[in-house]
């Protein structure tokens, strides 16, 4: 039986998404301005992405029954968006869109191949993906911005 999705995840994930979302809406808005915008997106952008990373951490330290090998890699996966995301704010729009993009689908598909070994409960995965799509898409602006 799949637990649904706790009230405060859903507000805490979902609200985790206005700022990509405002961001967005302002460089839509407001061309005037889009360079902020737009740098704004890219910095929250990086600053997800080394978040969802260090779940991975996390997991590595609580999920009961991992073996040491995917205990370690978990570990070491967990850094590789943070890095990405740095790695992203030293470069031009482009190519810290597409390594955001990247990072964030890559995370992603960590978390499908962790999700049934750390015991992750059923909302976990549709929630991650919904929040990726949109985190992506918002990010997507700021290459049409870059024109």
């Amino acid at each position: 039986m799949s637990t649904p999705l706790p009230t405060i995840v859903g507000w805490l994930g979902y609200g985790g998404l206005l700022p990509f979302l405002a961001c967005a809406g302002a460089i839509m808005a407001d061309a005037a301005h889009s360079p902020a915008y737009r740098q704004a997106l890219l910095d929250y952008g990086a600053i997800i992405l080394s978040f969802v990373g260090a779940l991975h951490w996390g997991f590595a330290m609580t999920a009961a029954g991992l073996p040491q090998r995917t205990r370690q890699s978990l570990w070491l996966w967990s850094v590789v968006p943070a890095l990405l995301g740095w790695i992203a704010l030293q470069t031009a729009t482009g190519p810290a869109v597409a390594i955001l993009w990247t990072g964030f689908v890559a995370q992603y598909v960590q978390d499908l191949r962790i999700h049934g070994a750390a015991g992750l409960p059923g909302w976990y995965l549709p929630l991650r993906g919904r929040l990726t799509l949109v985190a992506c898409l918002s990010l997507g602006l700021a290459l049409l911005s870059d024109r």
